[in-house]
């Protein structure tokens, strides 16, 4: 039987462990976590994304605070602010909600960010500490660290003699999610369109992780039987069946076919989505964990 991993319970378990580390933060160090979200703009996803992070956050027991600027704000005015958000000590963790709107060049706006402070896990300092292996001085980005959890929860700590492929090369998953991998002892292969014989590549992996934004490419008989697969493509795509001009999200794995042949799989949608925001507040309270001097909680 093929495990379907449930990611709004794993993302619950580790919101109830955020909650436990900020009670604790509080009580014995005088210490409350606090997380600051910019929104720049009116798109609605982003403004969708903003209020239930802020909403969490609250849930978690942080000081969370919103800023909500208009479409018209400039390069400078939004670098002050993340200036002033840097030097407050009741903020441990910044995040600027991107796409910014296009006037505005986001790359320096999110390397401005205090590394201690970038709960994304974005700038080239939290990279650069992933990429050598140092997991534990660094902020891991948001999105890899949640997938991680379900591996580890499946295959635990150690992935020695396993061999992982993640398909995708991306900053903003494909890359770090390989550092943790190959941290974990897998023997990891990125593999991207380039790849030559990719289906060939894949059906190699004990672990398959999918972040190309392709739907449904992944077909079954990419999947070497047994395999765990993490799928953290997100696409809309018509699904006629429910109605005219109506739509559906599916991954970048043919869910239906592959959970034939995987042992474990996760879903499109309420796989790795829900973790996103988990592993944010997890962050969050790592990061004010360090600033008190203390030893953060894991995840």
């Amino acid at each position: 039987m093929t495990t379907v991993i449930d990611g709004k319970k794993v993302a619950a378990s580790v919101i109830e462990a955020v909650k436990a580390a900020t009670r604790a933060l509080e009580t014995e160090a005088g210490v409350r976590a606090g997380l600051a979200v910019v929104i720049v703009g009116d798109d609605p996803a982003s403004h969708a994304y903003v209020s239930s992070k802020s909403k969490m956050a609250k849930e978690c027991g942080f000081l969370s605070i919103q800023h909500t600027l208009p479409e018209s704000t400039t390069q400078e005015e939004l670098a002050a602010l993340v200036a002033d958000l840097n030097a407050d000590p009741s903020i441990h963790g910044i995040l600027v909600q991107l796409p910014l709107p296009k006037h505005l060049n986001s790359e320096p706006i999110i390397q401005s960010i205090l590394p201690e402070k970038d709960v994304d896990g974005l700038h080239v300092v939290n990279a650069g500490k992933l990429a050598t292996g140092d997991l534990e001085g660094g902020l891991v980005s948001c999105t890899p660290a949640g997938a991680m959890v379900f591996v580890r929860q499946t295959h635990g700590d150690d992935l020695s003699g396993l061999n992982a492929v993640v398909i995708g090369r991306s900053n903003l998953f494909g890359k770090p999610m390989s550092a943790l991998l190959l941290a974990a002892n897998a023997t990891v292969t990125t593999a991207h369109s380039r790849t030559k014989d990719l289906a060939g590549v894949c059906r190699n992996a004990d672990i398959l992780v999918a972040a190309v934004g392709r739907p449904e490419m992944v077909k079954a008989d990419w999947v070497k039987p047994g395999a765990t697969v993490i799928d953290v493509g997100i696409n809309r795509v018509p699904a006629p069946e429910k109605g005219e001009g109506k739509s559906k999200l599916v991954g970048d794995v043919a869910f239906a076919e592959a959970s034939e042949v995987a042992s474990v799989i996760t879903p499109v949608p309420g796989g790795v989505g829900p973790m996103t925001i988990a592993m944010l507040m997890a962050n969050t309270v790592i990061a004010a964990h360090r600033k008190a001097g203390r030893k953060p909680p894991r995840f």
